[in-house]
């Protein structure tokens, strides 16, 4: 248990960095910027911790995965209580632009503050394995030399994986972005934490390419062309298939709706009907009786 107490220390500090990062960056101008690239600095240094708990906990740590995936799914409710506002998710920023509830400007800064922050989490967390604090830590660090792929399918296998997570995902998150925080945030984490689980023999769901783009672009196997064609193509088509889904257009591309129909029928009770004509009857009556 020894590792996995350094492990929750380590998620905690990353957690508590970048939570007092964002109460410091919230006088930039560049704020879009500075908060998906703490959200994703936090996402990834944690999820790559969590990653090292599934590869190398059950022989070197004495837990299994039902261990890992309880706090993946806690990392992830973390994660979105803290980060208000950001996502860390380039998918998620991208249909925000779709949808037009955010501009160019603010998009293409969301995505660099991504990467970026992904990019600082990878080297921070390869400094902390470095340290081989615990013996996971030493074997992670071996294993970090030749590291093996996250793809374990051919690469249409993989598009279809990643397109179908990423359909689903943003169905839900769709669905649930204008309910509470205290509802969308562990109903997020759950799917996210679930689709990991179902994906993981073949893509590990990711849904994210800042950071698939950390964990698996580096690992040889396939190409690069190949990686960005999983885990770049196949999530972008799924989230654009859920917002045409769910709006029945893309609001960016097309201004007209092609699935749903946006006439107001008015029902009129029929109880009110029949006193209505009574009624004009009635004054019909009265006038020619006049």
């Amino acid at each position: 248990m020894s590792g996995l107490n350094v492990s929750l220390g380590f998620m905690l500090a990353v957690v508590v960095l970048g939570a007092a990062g964002r109460l410091l960056s919230r006088q930039l101008i560049l704020q879009s910027f500075s908060a998906e690239f703490l959200a994703s600095f936090m996402l990834v240094a944690c999820w790559m911790e969590v990653q090292t708990l599934m590869e190398v906990g059950q022989w070197a740590g004495g837990f299994g995965p039902d261990v890992a995936f309880t706090i993946l799914f806690l990392t992830l409710v973390v994660h979105g209580m803290v980060s208000q506002g950001a996502t860390g998710n380039p998918t998620v920023t991208a249909m925000n632009f779709f949808k037009r509830d955010s501009v160019v400007s603010s998009t293409l800064f969301g995505i660099a503050g991504q990467f970026l922050g992904a990019l600082l989490a990878r080297l921070l967390t390869s400094y902390y394995w470095s340290l081989e604090l615990t013996d996971m830590h030493m074997i992670r660090n071996l294993m970090s030399q030749e590291c093996s792929p996250a793809l374990r399918s051919s690469v249409m296998q993989g598009v279809f994986t990643e397109g179908v997570c990423a359909l689903t995902f943003h169905l839900l998150y769709i669905n649930l972005q204008h309910h509470t925080a205290l509802l969308r945030v562990p109903l997020v984490a759950a799917a996210l934490t679930f689709l990991n689980f179902a994906a993981n023999g073949y893509t590990s769901g990711f849904l994210n390419p800042s950071l698939a783009y950390t964990l698996t672009f580096n690992c040889p196997g396939f190409t690069m062309v190949e990686y960005m064609t999983v885990y770049w193509l196949g999530p972008l088509v799924g989230m654009v298939l859920a917002v045409f889904l769910c709006l029945g257009h893309i609001p960016r591309l097309f201004a007209r709706n092609l699935l749903y129909s946006k006439k107001a029928r008015v029902r009129v009770p029929k109880g009110k009907g029949i006193q209505d004509q009574a009624e004009a009857k009635k004054g019909q009556g009265e006038k020619k009786g006049d």
